[in-house]
């Protein structure tokens, strides 16, 4: 009889064990907007890590960040929200955390000490009101500069810029021997950063923090505010005819034919030239900021998880968090995305030597810089965002734009 019982257990351990294997997936509807080369190879990354875990990751890639915020936001308010969906690390999602719309992911944050391993500017910009709604999953610096090696060469350009006036010169230099001097994507959010870029170099950390976290009028109006317009909008003498509307990935692909000398551009495009299989210090290089000691702009992508009470998706939404933020997984994604691993506890020897550099400076809090989405609300950068792109685009004075600047900072 306890023979009989024995193979009765055994078989019923057996069949639970079986079922447990042949269980199925856990699915993943995951919003994203990175559909170009570099970004795709990137977030295949964090797809197959998934899926090794036991999920199943349904890509729901759609073009354009608005248009994917948008996308996600619509399935949120429909009844059918997706898994997770991406979002910059920033205020854009917290509308939705004080409407009860997001899961939190607390139990993971706790199970792999993200309040020790992730640096602090990420942290405030995940958590709200001590509870942690999304997964962090880069650090991206949105004023890095990539250049050509041969158009430099041709150019007679032998060191990088240790300020803003010498990288206006080299500029000049590259204007003179035929090169498109500066690939910019003439679009708003593109000129943005290339403003933010020089403000936080020429105009300092300090008028920086006075006018996007403090909201102070009064540093708008400021001479030093106008020197920043002055010297930004000195870069549109070394942009070309092409500029208007182009793609920023198309602005990477003229550096990476040597056909313009730079482009300031996020770190993300650095998957670009990895997909063209061009290697950072050989054929290309890249410092952050316009001198050694520039402030670091901090940014990101975060991924948020949508609020439901099947267990099967919060399953998967924790699932997703925990793999996402991996070591192991987050290597693999900033190899391919350009961007730098959201936790310090990682083995870089497998990144360029541009990840190496950005790392090494988050290591030096006194260089890192919030980027402006950290620190105003999504509708005041949209309107700082529109006279930025308004003075860039049009004959308007700097006395005018400062005006508008005043205005949008107090909508």
């Amino acid at each position: 009889m306890n023979s009989m019982k024995k193979l009765v257990v055994s078989v019923i351990a057996a069949v639970a064990a079986s079922s447990a294997a042949h269980a199925d997936p856990l699915k993943a509807t995951v919003i994203h907007w990175w559909t170009s080369g570099g970004e795709s190879a990137a977030i295949k990354q964090f797809a197959d890590a998934y899926n090794k875990a036991g999920g199943l990751w349904i890509d729901n890639a759609v073009a354009g960040a608005d248009q994917a915020r948008s996308t996600a936001i619509n399935r949120i308010m429909g009844g059918d929200p997706p898994t997770a969906a991406q979002f910059n690390t920033s205020k854009q999602f917290h509308d939705i955390i004080d409407q009860g719309l997001l899961n939190n992911v607390d139990d993971v944050a706790a199970k792999e000490n993200w309040d020790k391993i992730f640096p602090a500017s990420i942290i405030e910009s995940i958590k709200s009101n001590g509870h942690y709604y999304a997964a962090p999953v880069d650090i991206h610096m949105p004023a890095w500069f990539f250049y050509s090696k041969p158009a430099f060469q041709k150019a007679g350009i032998t060191k990088e810029p240790a300020n803003y006036d010498e990288f206006i010169a080299d500029l000049d230099k590259l204007k003179a021997a035929g090169v498109i001097p500066l690939a910019l994507g003439g679009q708003a959010w593109q000129e943005k950063i290339t403003f933010d870029a020089v403000f936080a170099d020429v105009g300092g950390p300090d008028l920086y923090l006075k006018v996007y976290r403090d909201r102070d009028v009064n540093a708008v109006k400021s001479d030093a505010f106008k020197k920043v317009l002055t010297q930004f909008k000195r870069l549109h003498n070394y942009i070309d005819p092409g500029s208007p509307g182009r793609n920023w990935n198309d602005a990477t692909a003229l550096v990476i034919s040597g056909k313009a000398g730079v482009q300031i551009m996020g770190d993300w495009a650095k998957g670009e030239f990895s997909a063209a299989n061009q290697t950072a210090g050989k054929d290309f290089g890249c410092f952050p900021g316009f001198g050694p000691h520039s402030p670091y702009l901090v940014a990101g992508d975060a991924f948020v998880f949508p609020k439901t009470d099947n267990p099967n998706a919060v399953k998967a939404q924790k699932l997703l968090a925990t793999v996402m933020t991996s070591p192991a997984a987050q290597v693999a994604f900033s190899a391919k995305k350009g961007s730098i691993p959201i936790r310090s506890d990682i083995d870089d020897s497998s990144l360029d030597m541009c990840a190496k550099e950005g790392i090494a400076i988050m290591k030096d809090k006194s260089r890192q810089l919030p980027n402006p989405e950290m620190l105003t609300p999504p509708d005041i950068n949209g309107a700082l965002q529109d006279v930025i792109t308004n003075f860039w685009n049009k004959n308007q004075s700097v006395e005018d734009a400062q005006k508008a600047f005043a205005s949008g900072l107090k909508s």
